[in-house]
C-alpha cells in the first residue's frame, strides 16, 4: 500500500502534487477540529470541569496534526521529517502567527502567562536542544549530529502529563472557563454519534498524514531540499494552521490573550508531545542531522529569545510595531533555511 501512494504520488504533476498537500493540510486541520470538539463532548458527559477540558483536551487538539504527521513520520522511518515538523512549528507559532496577530491587534500579555508559561516555553526549546545533543562526543556535533533517544521520549511524555496536570490546577485556580462555548456541539448527542464522529476524526487524521509524508518527500526531492527544510517550512506551516486560526481570530474579537496563551501552550507541546511521542515510539529515536545544529536549533532558540525579549520591552501589550519583528524574524528564518540548503547541496557537488 506504502509503495503504491508512493508511486502514485510521485507521478503527480506540480499542481496535483500542490493540491494533494493543500488537501491533506485541510482535513488534518478539520479532523483535529472535530477530534477535539468531541473529545470535549465526552469530557462534558463525564462531568469533567470545563476549565480542566480546556488546559488539557481543547490544548493537545490544536497540536494533533503535528503530533500525527511527526508519529507517521517516525514510525515509517524518516526522523528528520518528524523532528523537523516539530522544530519549525516553533518556529512558525512564535514568529509566523504571533507576528500576524500582533498586526492584527497589539496583544495583551497577561503576567500569569508570560511569567510562568512563557519562560516554561524557552525552557522547552532549550531542553529539546540539550536532549539532542552527542554530550558523549561533544565534538563532533556539526559533523554527525545527535540524536533524541527513545527513552528521552518517553520522558518527554511524563513532563508532558505533569505539565498538563499543572495545567488544569493553574486553570482551575483562575476559573477561566469560558473559552469553550463554540465547542460544545454534540454535548447532548448520543454517545453513538459522538464515538462515531470520534472514530472519524481519527481516521481523517491518520490518512491526511499517511497522504502528507509522501508528498512532502516528492517535493524534497523535486527540490533537492533535505526532507528537514520541507518538514520545518512548508508542514510546519500547513500543521499550524489550528493555531493560526484560533490566533487571528482570537485577535479580531478582542481575545488577543487568547491568542498568546494559545501559541505558548502550544510550543511547549511541540516540544513534550509532538517530539516526545515522535521519540518513543522509535527504538532508534529521532536522528537529529547536523544541519540542525547549523541552522534549525540557533533559528527556533533565535525566534523565541525574540518573543521574551518583546516581552521584555513591551510591558502590558504586544505592539503592532513588535508584530513586523516577530514576522520579520520568521521570513529571515524561513529564507535563510532555503538558502543554505542549496549551498549546501552546490558545495557536495563541487566536491
Amino acid at each position: 500500500m506504502d509503495a503504491w501512494i508512493e508511486t502514485f504520488i510521485g507521478d503527480l504533476a506540480w499542481p496535483w502534487l500542490a493540491g494533494a498537500i493543500a488537501l491533506c493540510i485541510m482535513v488534518l486541520g478539520k479532523g483535529a477540529d472535530w477530534l477535539v470538539e468531541e473529545a470535549v463532548a465526552l469530557s462534558e458527559r463525564m462531568s469533567v470541569p470545563k476549565v480542566i477540558i480546556g488546559a488539557t483536551v481543547v490544548s493537545l487538539g490544536t497540536t494533533m496534526p503535528e503530533a500525527a504527521v511527526s508519529v507517521l513520520a517516525a514510525w515509517q522511518g524518516d526522523p528528520s521529517l518528524a523532528l523537523g515538523n516539530a522544530v519549525g512549528s516553533i518556529i512558525c507559532d512564535t514568529g509566523l502567527i504571533l507576528g500576524v496577530a500582533c498586526l492584527i491587534s497589539p496583544l495583551p500579555l497577561p503576567p500569569n502567562i508570560v511569567n510562568r508559561q512563557g519562560w516554561l516555553q524557552l525552557g522547552a526549546g532549550l531542553l529539546l536542544v540539550a536532549a539532542c545533543f552527542p554530550w558523549q562526543s561533544p565534538a563532533t556535533v556539526f559533523a554527525e549530529g545527535g540524536r533524541l533517544a527513545q527513552w528521552v521520549g518517553w520522558g518527554f511524555l511524563v513532563l508532558l502529563a505533569g505539565y498538563l496536570w499543572l495545567s488544569a490546577m493553574w486553570a482551575r485556580r483562575e476559573k477561566d472557563t469560558g473559552q469553550l462555548e463554540d465547542l460544545e456541539t454534540d454535548v447532548s448527542s448520543p454517545v453513538v454519534y459522538v464515538l462515531g464522529k470520534l472514530a472519524v476524526a481519527v481516521v481523517l487524521v491518520v490518512a491526511a498524514s499517511h497522504l502528507l509524508i509522501p508528498s512532502v518527500k516528492e517535493v524534497a526531492e523535486r527540490l533537492s531540499v533535505p526532507d528537514e527544510v520541507i518538514a520545518a517550512t512548508l508542514v510546519a506551516f500547513g500543521t499550524s494552521l489550528p493555531e493560526l486560526v484560533t490566533a487571528v481570530t482570537a485577535a479580531r474579537h478582542g481575545h488577543g490573550d487568547l491568542a498568546v496563551g494559545n501559541i505558548v501552550g502550544a510550543d511547549i507541546l511541540n516540544v513534550l508531545f509532538v517530539a516526545g511521542a515522535a521519540a518513543a515510539i522509535t527504538p532508534e529515536g529521532l536522528v537529529a542531522s547536523p544541519h540542525f545544529f547549523h541552522f534549525f536549533f540557533p533559528a527556533m532558540l533565535f525566534v523565541l529569545i525574540v518573543f521574551r525579549v518583546g516581552v521584555f520591552v513591551s510591558g502590558d501589550r504586544l505592539s503592532r510595531r513588535f508584530g513586523f519583528v516577530l514576522l520579520g524574524a520568521y521570513v529571515l528564518v524561513t529564507v535563510l533555511s532555503y538558502m543554505e540548503s542549496q549551498l549546501d547541496d552546490m558545495v557536495k557537488r563541487l566536491l
